[in-house]
């Protein structure tokens, strides 16, 4: 359904409803807007039955912390009676810490609000937008504009959404390098549950999404609320329920002191905020998803076959070897090929030559001119690793200008993994590396950039004065990167962060995927890529094939296994392919040519995963948008205690259209003692069945047995 809305008219009320999504704010009163409600969408309502639902939803004026009733703004004020957490924390000199906006000017249209308020007492100036996109997220944010005449220190901007008391579950998310976004439940309870993130990047530790949602809510069960903060520096996320009967989610950047202190007329912008409802975790994540698909910049081409060569060579950067290795990615029809680090400078382990962005003489004496001349001959488009807000000590850039290293306090931080911040908000830093990357991208055939972030923003300051510098270094990476998405618009940009530390919607306005972790064990991954996809689609995750035992856990599996897990994702390989078993390498070949079969189902269609009551079995899948095809795989996480395991569901289906199901090759192969034991699954055959989605959901059917850390697909298409 397109977005629309009513007028506030004389009641101050608006109703922005948009794809099974409902927005009621109220205008009146010259104060701030208050959400009246957001959820499933209510319908055409009058002005009338506005009015009647906004009567209904006020509580009785008790509580005492003023007479009357409490309205919580979106950005709330303590003005009002708000005695939780507030919208603006600042101050001027030590005075106007609490604001009282009265709002100037409304403007409503059928898909967003726009005000503008005054506190003239405090000197400032508000403007609020919000919005309920085409695809049901609300997206709202604010700017803040000193008005006066000395200066004003903005310490948070916070803005929330309500949800309803029967929200009693949170869901959010931590994690660490090499198991990204893991998922974490706490009882909602009064109180404030805040997840904090200091990291100077989007970080492993992050809320992610936090989610709000009645008792027991799973994939496709429940009601959930979900807050995502489009920030990929520090931020601060909460959820918040008080005595007063009010529950609501929140977030904004989290500002280090002294960070922003507007002069006159300055002004600060919180990031946006997006918030999304939906009757289960998949409809949360599909509205994301619709989102993400509907930008202009969105990729629109097949997402190619990667073959990236860090863990094929590491830092053993030989040509011949190269060419080898390009050779082995096209036989199995690779068609992108992306140099890692250790191509520039003194850069021959990872503790030096970070900074120096020139090709190496030592390594590279004739430039990178051969290999780019080979790989792009074998058909495959080359793409290269760079680290542009880092810098090693031992490097030539260090040596010449030590200045440009963020630190405080007449100290540098301690290092990480031998490596220091780049101050990129310093413009003569910012213009170096742009100079340095805008040549590689000129010079050489290079249509993708690995573009990694290898440490967290400790004591990241501005020399020489040692003012904090988190935020404005977020912002100088802002620039930097659509500077040269300006410069070369056809350079597709990753976002890799020690793996999966930077997966936010505001760096993906500027990237085109995200490396998921540098963890490619397919158990581990089963569980990253999960939960990577309630925020993002499929085509953004880079998932790869590891060799036969990963280099992060020391676990073996099976190529199938490996493979199909990468399936759901952009495919990619991370893996000597010249040292490959033959029969492992003919079987990747068969994986390949399956994911180009698929890529147009999985990175249009809709993620859905099964509410499976057997811990040790998931389900999960695509759907078309039309219902018309589907594919799922079924994967054995562990043994389970039912032998053999009972019916598995497939969701998503359309209800009344029949679908014929059957295995899928390459994933046909149901590795565990019942195969090899010549004990057949009935259904299990190349015919397979023919039955209603509704059946497929409801009554489901049997999963095969398998091993642990084993993994089949089903295929199922509409007749």
């Amino acid at each position: 359904m397109a977005p629309s809305s009513v007028s506030p008219a004389d009641s101050g009320l608006t109703h922005l409803r948009a794809a099974g999504v409902s927005l009621v704010l109220d205008l009146s009163g010259a104060t701030l807007p208050r959400a009246v409600y957001w959820g499933a969408d209510l319908g055409p309502l009058t002005s009338e039955e506005l009015g009647a639902l906004h009567l209904t939803q006020r509580p009785q004026p008790i509580g005492f912390s003023v007479d009357g009733p409490v309205d919580v703004a979106v950005l709330p004020e303590q003005s009002a009676g708000w005695l939780g957490t507030p919208g603006l924390v600042g101050n001027r000199g030590g005075a106007d810490f609490s604001t009282a906006f009265t709002v100037t000017a409304a403007e409503t249209d059928e898909t967003r609000v726009l005000v503008t308020a005054q506190d003239p007492a405090a000197g400032l100036e508000l403007a609020l937008t919000i919005e309920l996109t085409a695809a049901g997220l609300v997206r709202q944010r604010a700017t803040v504009t000193n008005r006066g005449t000395t200066p004003f220190t903005v310490d948070a901007v916070n803005l929330t959404l309500p949800v309803p008391p029967d929200a009693t579950e949170l869901l959010d998310f931590t994690g660490h390098h090499l198991r990204e976004r893991d998922p974490l439940r706490t009882p909602f309870t009064q109180g404030l549950r805040v997840r904090e993130n200091r990291t100077g990047r989007t970080g492993y530790d992050a809320a992610y999404l936090l989610a709000a949602g009645t008792e027991g809510f799973g994939n496709r069960s429940g009601q959930v609320w979900a807050v995502h903060t489009a920030w990929s520096g520090n931020h601060r996320t909460f959820a918040e329920r008080t005595f007063h009967s009010v529950s609501l989610l929140g977030s904004g950047e989290l500002l280090l002191s002294g960070e922003v202190v507007l002069g006159p007329d300055d002004a600060y912008t919180s990031p946006w905020q997006y918030g999304s409802w939906g009757r289960g975790l998949d409809q949360v994540s599909g509205r994301f998803h619709r989102q993400l698909r509907a930008r202009p910049q969105h990729p629109a081409t097949p997402r190619p076959v990667v073959v990236n060569t860090w863990e094929a060579v590491y830092f053993d950067h030989d040509l011949d070897r190269l060419r080898k290795l390009a050779d082995a990615a096209a036989a199995v029809g690779a068609e992108r090929f992306v140099l890692d680090d250790g191509w520039f400078g003194s850069r021959r382990n990872d503790r030096r030559g970070l900074g120096d962005w020139y090709v190496s003489d030592e390594v590279w004496p004739d430039g990178l001119g051969p290999l780019t001349d080979h790989v792009t001959g074998l058909g495959m488009q080359f793409g290269i690793w760079v680290e542009p807000e880092m810098i090693n000590e031992d490097s030539d850039l260090a040596r010449a200008h030590p200045d440009w290293i963020m630190a405080t306090g007449g100290r540098l931080p301690g290092s990480a993994r031998a490596q220091q911040v780049l101050d990129l908000a310093r413009p003569e830093a910012f213009a170096y590396i742009l100079e340095r990357l805008d040549d590689l991208l000129t010079s050489y055939p290079v249509s993708y950039l690995k573009w990694d972030h290898n440490r967290d923003l400790v004591e990241a300051g501005h020399q020489p004065g040692g003012r904090a510098g988190v935020h404005d270094q977020t912002l100088a990476v802002y620039r930097l990167l659509d500077e040269l998405r300006r410069r070369h618009p056809d350079v597709e940009i990753e976002s890799c962060s020690s793996g999966g530390a930077r997966v936010d919607l505001e760096i993906l306005e500027r990237t085109d995927r995200v490396w998921v972790s540098d963890c490619i064990d397919a158990l581990e991954r089963q569980r990253i890529q999960r939960w990577t996809n309630a925020l993002i689609p499929l085509e953004l995750m880079g998932t790869h094939v590891g060799s036969g035992v990963a280099h992060t856990t020391d676990r073996r599996h099976p190529i199938d296994f490996r493979a199909g897990t990468a399936l759901f994702g952009h495919f990619g390989i991370e893996w000597d392919l010249t040292k490959a078993d033959p029969a492992d390498l003919a079987r990747l070949t068969e994986w390949v040519a399956l994911y180009k079969e698929l890529r147009g189902l999985l990175h249009t269609g809709t993620a859905v995963h099964a509410d499976h009551a057997d811990p040790a079995y998931e389900v999960s899948g695509v759907v078309a948008e039309d219902g018309s095809d589907a594919v799922f795989a079924i994967v054995a996480h562990a043994t389970s205690q039912l032998y053999p395991p009972g019916p598995v569901r497939l969701p998503g289906l359309l209800p009344d259209v029949a679908y014929h199901v059957r295995p899928l090759p390459p994933g046909d192969v149901p590795d565990g003692n019942a195969h090899r034991w010549g004990v057949p699954l009935p259904w299990w055959t190349e015919e397979g069945v023919r039955l209603p989605g509704r059946v497929l959901e409801d009554a489901g059917l049997q999963a095969p047995v398998l091993f642990p850390e084993r993994l089949v697909l089903v295929r199922a298409t509409a007749v």
